[in-house]
């Protein structure tokens, strides 16, 4: 299993991150200070770091030079948006910087972009009654392969990379058709439906009305 460090100092965000990684199969743990993110990092071994620049103790940039030597890809997740700030952690080393407030969808996908390039990318994601093969580019239920095309297949990773968080038409449609959304639904609502009927998730994949769909995931039902 994938175990990322989540490095902030802002308890909510770092705790809000920990449970989105949890829901798509990621082993996480966070650390609130410079130090705790050393100490982390001495007793085990992780395969990602989402790491902050303001820290009390030991700053983003200081950790940055201690992780860079273990070879664990960092992706800075900071307040710091000047593009001086931006091009310096990139050229110390991190694999991406991201700028706070962020969409969580957007973080999910730099996130498997970065893990991906390490070939360190969880090769599946279980959830509900199926199972994603992300390297053979399957989904199987209860044991059956399932027949998607492979739009259908993206758009169900999406959602179920991202349970129980609305998503909007708009960001579906431009990261699946990889396309400006020009505002016709018909061709996302079609593949919603597709999904529906093939996986028997009309009680789960839920429309948002002005918004757009939902996986719903129940409590009991989570891994």
């Amino acid at each position: 299993m994938v175990r990322v460090l989540v490095v902030d100092d802002e308890k909510p965000i770092a705790n809000l991150i920990r449970m989105n990684l949890v829901r798509q199969g990621y082993e996480c743990v966070c650390a609130y200070d410079g130090q705790q993110a050393l100490d982390e990092l001495e007793k085990q071994e992780f395969d990602l770091v989402l790491l902050d620049i303001m820290l009390p103790e030991y700053d983003g940039y200081d950790l940055l030079a201690f992780i860079r030597p273990l070879n664990i890809p960092v992706i800075f997740l900071t307040a710091k948006s000047d593009v001086n700030d931006r091009v310096k952690g990139l050229k110390l080393g991190a694999e991406d910087y991201i700028i706070k407030p962020f969409d969580i969808v957007e973080l999910n996908a730099r996130i498997e972009v970065v893990l991906r390039r390490y070939n360190k990318s969880n090769a599946y994601l279980k959830i509900l009654d199926i199972i994603i093969d992300f390297d053979g580019h399957a989904v199987f239920q209860n044991g059956a392969l399932v027949d998607l095309t492979r739009k259908e297949f993206d758009l169900l990773v999406m959602l179920c990379q991202n349970p129980n968080n609305a998503l909007y038409r708009e960001t579906l449609f431009e990261k699946i058709w990889d396309t400006d959304f020009i505002g016709g639904t018909r061709t996302l609502d079609s593949h919603i439906q597709r999904l529906r009927h093939k996986l028997g998730w009309q009680d789960y994949i839920k429309t948002v009305h002005r918004v757009g769909y939902r996986l719903e995931v129940p409590e009991d039902k989570k891994e």
